[in-house]
């Protein structure tokens, strides 16, 4: 009994030991498309540190209202001109200003079609001009406001505003696509790869094209910034950008 006791409570202080004093629960708040190699890297952390990694995914708008009426969460992943805007009404540490990675547009179709010619934008426009419906993120996001001022530079936006289906990509807006409600969709690469009943034909090309580059950063009023700063040292390390390229991205410090 004596060496049962005993090693029960050898098991309890090892137990003990190994989890670490400074655990923490860290809250992130991001927009949707890096939301699938950040899934897939912070168990990965969690379990290196001890640390409790808890995601919150939304539209990247969505995501600046809530933290300028006065949400802090202990980071926050946004493309970087947001970022820069909520560091002029809420503040953000300078330490945690980082910038994590980028993501172009894509072009996806249903699953078994043909997939169109996007070498040249005169390619693209003839691919706009033939489609019957285009599905794309409102024009209030990055990229749809990037798409919406191409129209318009190709010389087609009338043409184009009957066919132009508004629904952001992490609301189901590849699924327009796959269930053949629109012709084909024009996303971030990283938030539609994956989706099932679609594939990619490519990003657009460079004269179209428009990168969004995420970047990173704590409220200055963080009492304990030091796991969220440890956070983004660990999914901007080089030696994880390939799998940031398989999630459709490229890590900035790797080009």
């Amino acid at each position: 009994m004596r060496i049962a006791g005993a090693m029960l409570g050898i098991s309890l202080v090892i137990a003990m030991i190994s989890i670490p004093a400074s655990a923490a629960d860290i809250r992130v708040f991001s927009g949707g498309a890096p939301q699938q190699v950040l899934q897939s890297l912070a168990p990965e952390f969690d379990r290196a540190n001890g640390h409790r990694t808890q995601f919150t995914f939304a539209v990247v708008g969505a995501i600046q209202q809530r933290i300028e009426a006065g949400e802090r969460p202990d980071l926050i992943l946004l493309p970087v001109p947001l970022m820069n805007a909520i560091d002029k009404t809420v503040a953000l540490r300078p330490e945690s200003r980082a910038v994590l990675a980028r993501v172009g547009i894509g072009v996806i179709v249903r699953e078994g079609a043909a997939r169109p010619d996007i070498s040249t934008p005169e390619a693209v426009r003839t691919m706009l001009l033939a489609a019957r419906k285009v599905a794309l993120s409102e024009p209030s996001t990055p990229s749809g406001g990037h798409l919406v001022r191409q129209f318009a530079q190709l010389g087609i936006a009338d043409a184009m505003t009957p066919k132009l289906v508004a629904k952001n990509a992490i609301d189901g807006g590849a699924a327009l696509v796959a269930n053949g409600e629109a012709d084909l969709g024009l996303y971030l690469l990283s938030e539609v790869q994956t989706f099932k009943g679609t594939i990619v034909v490519g990003l657009l090309p460079a004269p179209v094209q428009s990168f969004v580059v995420y970047g990173t950063g704590i409220p200055a009023g963080s009492a304990a910034p030091e796991p969220g700063i440890a956070l983004v040292k660990f999914v901007t390390d080089p030696a994880r950008g390939e799998r940031w390229k398989a999630g459709g991205f490229e890590l900035v410090s790797a080009r």
